[in-house]
């Protein structure tokens, strides 16, 4: 592969992951006016969308579902995707309030509020992982903001955000002591949270802690990151304390609750293989793309309820409409396959990083998902100077690995502008330690004195 060709693969250049989150966290938008347009009339019977029925509600939900983390800056692209997602049988959404620097619900509530409220189920999330917003008082107004920016009078699912992270003493800051989880019991009772529930990332004691407590909160849904990868893999480039997703998709089946699943693909890297897997998978069904058969993978488990996507683009949506409209669940042969291509990949050298940009800003100005993803596609383009400096074509991989990093990522957003000041780490939901990282990248950047 050339440079050229590499960097068009690759998609970055100055417009980097860090953009995403550099957007005005006051911008409210008003639903544009659309000459035309009708609300869908479909149900879930007018389309060949998959379903699975919601225990005790019996609410129908889409097998796939819409994740609007990553959604265009445009509401008319916003509303665009809505409507296709809508017409052809998707009927959950899914955003928090720290998305998109603070505009994401106010985003998805324009474009939803737009249809008839039984025709969608609109999830968000309590997202109070900053300290300074700990406190019963701060919590409850994200709370209570959430259903002014999604204009709505109850919201669907209601999660605890990434609980995990900060350990044991951070969910008793967060939601014991402070006694917001109680509050939000009582909020399930009242009616204006229909289904409670939490999501996963980080230590795993947090996870069994709260489910030993299920009897208590009847916990209504889990959302966890589940792939083929994470199945056996979850801990590779992790701190300690982290589980694999057959841990916890075992313990959520045995109570009887609920998964959603987050990270099917694992931040794309299962849609962007090296050639090797490609070719594996190809030659089983030659017009599956790699990302269908991640969602197929995880669809095929029967405690799944839905299986969320960040569709950013329409050919994305598009593709992922057709793979679950139905879906088709993997064979017993599949399944062995992508448990060995699972094995296979965990020894790539690649890093754990789903572009979620949680660890964004840095207070230095390094890209962090920017920086990691142009990695990632350097091992899986195999660009990146591997094995060992031994080997006789290093200085030649080397070399034209700088020059495409170089052209990729500018120069105030390097890996070399990293101090090791560690105000990321307690971000990352994928417990990556990401000053040790950049170091790893600093390395690769730096030519070797013949």
């Amino acid at each position: 592969m050339s440079r050229r060709q590499f960097l068009q693969q690759l998609g970055l250049g100055s417009a980097s992951a860090f953009s995403l989150m550099a957007l005005n966290p006051l911008q409210a938008f008003a639903s544009p006016a659309r000459s035309g347009f009708r609300p869908s009339t479909l149900t879930a019977s007018d389309t060949k969308m998959t379903y699975r029925r919601q225990n005790g509600s019996g609410e129908n939900i889409s097998l796939l579902g819409f994740g609007m983390m990553r959604l265009p800056r445009e509401q008319e692209e916003v509303d665009r995707l809505v409507d296709y997602a809508i017409e052809h049988g998707v009927n959950y959404f899914d955003t928090a309030p720290m998305y998109a620097g603070g505009r994401n619900e106010a985003q998805t509530g324009a474009a939803l509020s737009r249809y008839p409220r039984d025709k969608y189920y609109v999830a968000t999330k309590m997202s109070n992982q900053n300290q300074q917003l700990w406190s019963f008082e701060k919590s409850k107004e994200m709370y209570e903001n959430s259903f002014r920016q999604l204009r709505v009078e109850y919201i669907d699912y209601y999660l605890l955000h990434s609980i995990g992270g900060g350990g044991m003493d951070a969910l008793r800051g967060r939601f014991l002591d402070n006694g917001l989880l109680d509050f939000l019991v009582k909020e399930r009772e009242a009616g204006r949270i229909r289904h409670l529930g939490f999501s996963y990332h980080g230590d795993v004691r947090v996870f069994d802690y709260l489910l030993d407590q299920h009897e208590k909160y009847h916990w209504d849904f889990v959302q966890i990151q589940m792939n083929y990868l994470d199945w056996r893999h979850a801990g590779r480039g992790r701190r300690r304390g982290d589980a694999d997703a057959e841990y916890l998709y075992g313990r959520l089946e045995k109570l009887g609750i609920q998964v959603v699943v987050m990270e099917p693909i694992r931040g794309g890297s299962l849609a962007n293989v090296a050639d090797e897997v490609r070719q594996q998978l190809q030659a089983v069904r030659p017009d599956d793309s790699p990302a269908a058969w991640g969602f197929r993978w995880v669809g095929s488990h029967p405690n799944i309820l839905t299986t969320l996507s960040g569709m950013n683009k329409m050919e994305h949506l598009e593709e992922n409409v057709r793979t679950f409209s139905p879906l088709q669940p993997c064979t017993e042969e599949e399944n062995q396959l992508l448990a060995r291509i699972a094995d296979q990949m965990a020894g790539f050298p690649t890093i754990g990083c789903t572009t979620c940009a949680y660890c964004m800003p840095c207070p230095y100005g390094v890209d962090i998902p920017g920086n990691f993803a142009f990695y990632n596609e350097a091992v899986t383009s195999k660009m990146l100077p591997l094995p060992e400096p031994s080997a006789q074509d290093y200085a030649e991989r080397q070399e034209a690995f700088i020059k495409a990093y170089r052209e990729a990522i500018p120069a105030e957003k390097r890996a070399t502008t990293c101090i090791d000041c560690g105000q990321c780490l307690s971000k990352c939901p994928q417990q990556i330690r990401i000053p040790n990282q950049m170091s790893r990248i600093v390395e690769l950047t730096r030519k070797r004195r013949k």
